[in-house]
């Protein structure tokens, strides 16, 4: 039973640990594009039913043959360490991009307050054409305008690309919004909560194990 229980706690470990690092890496965006499409930190401003919304639009442009990633940077502490990029939205995207190249081959799109950055591989079918550069979106801002810059943005870049979004795809988006009920959320990806739901439920695992096989005793007190 002893044994059962060390290797359930090692396990345990272990899965605590398949977090992804945006905890400990300096660039939390880059951590969580690896996996996931959007990158929403907490403290965005940006409300769950408008991040449901936009995660919407993202599928329907993979769909569509556009496969583009956004970063939604609300205040230079979302950078990381990479606090140098603020209010650079062309320049962190660069920089951005390259982290995922090793993983990912499709655009990328940086909404800072103060503007854009896009970001495409150097060569192949998702290289920026000169008609994304051209491209005016709704101008970014605080909170939930940085969400709405980038749902403008995205069907914009896709027409240009030539993979139009399907209008029936926008309007499924749009039901798919859910009624906002925390006033803003975070986004880690579905694998890192999942690993953390894990890592948890062996970690009781094996303080129950670990009880059952050494269980607690009270200390009795000498005779007076």
């Amino acid at each position: 039973m002893k044994r059962l229980a060390v290797i359930t706690a090692i396990l345990a470990s272990v899965a605590l640990i398949a977090v992804p690092t945006a905890f400990a890496d300096g660039d939390p965006a880059s951590d969580v594009l690896v996996e996931s499409s959007l990158f929403n930190p907490i403290g965005s401003g940006v409300s769950l039913s408008t991040q449901t919304r936009l995660e919407a639009v993202l599928d329907a442009s993979e769909r569509a043959g556009f496969p583009i990633r956004v970063a939604l940077i609300a205040a230079a502490s979302d950078l990381g360490t990479a606090t140098a990029f603020w209010r650079q939205p062309g320049n962190y995207v660069g920089y951005l991009g390259y982290e995922l190249s090793g993983i990912y081959r499709g655009q990328v799109l940086v909404v800072m307050p103060n503007g854009f950055g896009l970001y495409g591989p150097r060569s192949g079918p998702y290289t920026v054409s000169a008609a994304e550069h051209a491209v005016k979106a709704a101008a970014p801002g605080a909170g939930e305008q940085l969400a709405t810059a980038a749902l403008s943005a995205i069907p914009l870049l896709a027409r240009a690309d030539r993979h139009p979004l399907p209008a029936s795809a926008l309007t499924a988006a749009e039901r798919t919004a859910v009624p906002n009920t925390s006033g803003a959320s975070g986004s880690l990806g579905l694998s890192a909560v999942i690993a953390l739901l894990i890592g948890v439920l062996l970690v009781a695992v094996a303080w129950t194990l670990s009880l059952r096989a050494r269980p607690l005793r009270q200390r009795r007190r000498p005779a007076a």
